[in-house]
């Protein structure tokens, strides 16, 4: 066979490779779209840096800079004129052609194509583990994984936010990662922290600074709640719940608990009257009926 009607043939069964690509991931409820490389703005990069020619694994490509309406999640072309400029480079390649490397944004572990984006389906279509690529690698605070999705990057934007507004990680490095399930909660936690600096003022009767309060929420509430949730073993009973919605639940729960009881509960307590609930046969069924017997804050959208 010459290599145009090679390439002719590779390309109508990689259409059909496609299609069905699309219908499972519909089927399975997935996103099939490719990370726009605009929403690395969210992540609050602070600087980037020149780092040569690098020979990069094909997998971990996850996103375009100006390409990403072209190719579906896998990085296949899903559109016919893309298709058509796929099949021309297959029959180059077949033809003997090399091609040179290809422009990439590193972050975290994940890359996003600046120049390459067919070179870059042809590599993923044919299965190819490593392609050659001029790296520029972006700072971020949150690092993004090469199988994130767009939602994941939403999470992780409203975290590196977060992170920004109460310099954790310099007030304490090393912290342990502070995750949610759903977007909207670091905004809570905030405020926790600012109800925590009101508190702090009132009993130690002076002027508490936001990184003093920040500190001491981290020491004395999230940690030791932390801790002890994963003592505990609790978050079993949660399924797709992290540490940090838990964290959220606990507090809130125990705030109301102290109110009824007419005393501070503490955590360990608190999460105890956690578990009772996870554990509740009648709670169980509720959940599912999809009704969760939980404030906002561990509620499924």
């Amino acid at each position: 066979m010459n290599p145009d009607r090679q390439a002719q043939f590779e390309a109508e069964a990689l259409s059909r490779r496609v299609l069905v690509h699309d219908i499972l991931r519909r089927l399975r409820g997935q996103p099939n779209d490719l990370l726009p490389y605009s929403v690395i703005a969210s992540l609050r990069p602070r600087g980037e840096s020149y780092r040569g020619l690098q020979t990069i694994e094909v997998d971990k490509i996850v996103g375009s800079v100006d390409r990403y309406g072209d190719f579906d999640a896998e990085f296949l072309p899903k559109e016919p004129h893309t298709l058509d400029r796929w099949a021309q480079l297959r029959q180059a390649q077949l033809q003997g052609a090399e091609f040179p490397p290809i422009d990439v944004y590193k972050v975290g572990e994940a890359y996003f194509v600046k120049d390459g984006n067919h070179r870059t389906a042809l590599a993923k279509a044919l299965g190819q583990r490593y392609i050659d690529a001029y790296v520029i690698e972006l700072e971020v605070p949150v690092e993004l994984a090469p199988g994130d999705t767009l939602k994941d990057v939403i999470l992780k934007g409203e975290y590196a936010r977060f992170l920004e507004q109460t310099r954790l990680p310099q007030l304490r490095p090393g912290h342990e990662p502070i995750l949610f399930s759903k977007p909207g909660r670091y905004d809570v936690l905030l405020e926790h922290i600012r109800t925590h600096q009101y508190f702090m003022g009132l009993d130690q009767k002076r002027s508490v600074s936001w990184e003093e309060a920040v500190a001491d929420w981290y020491d004395q509430l999230y940690l030791p709640t932390i801790l002890e949730i994963r003592e505990s073993g609790v978050l079993k009973d949660f399924p797709g719940r992290t540490e940090a919605d838990l964290y959220l639940w606990i507090s809130d729960h125990r705030y109301f608990l102290s109110k009824a009881l007419g005393h501070d509960v503490g955590p360990e307590e608190a999460l105890r009257s956690a578990q009772r609930q996870a554990h509740n046969p009648l709670r169980r069924w509720l959940e599912r009926l999809s009704s969760w017997l939980l404030p906002k804050s561990l509620q499924p959208q």
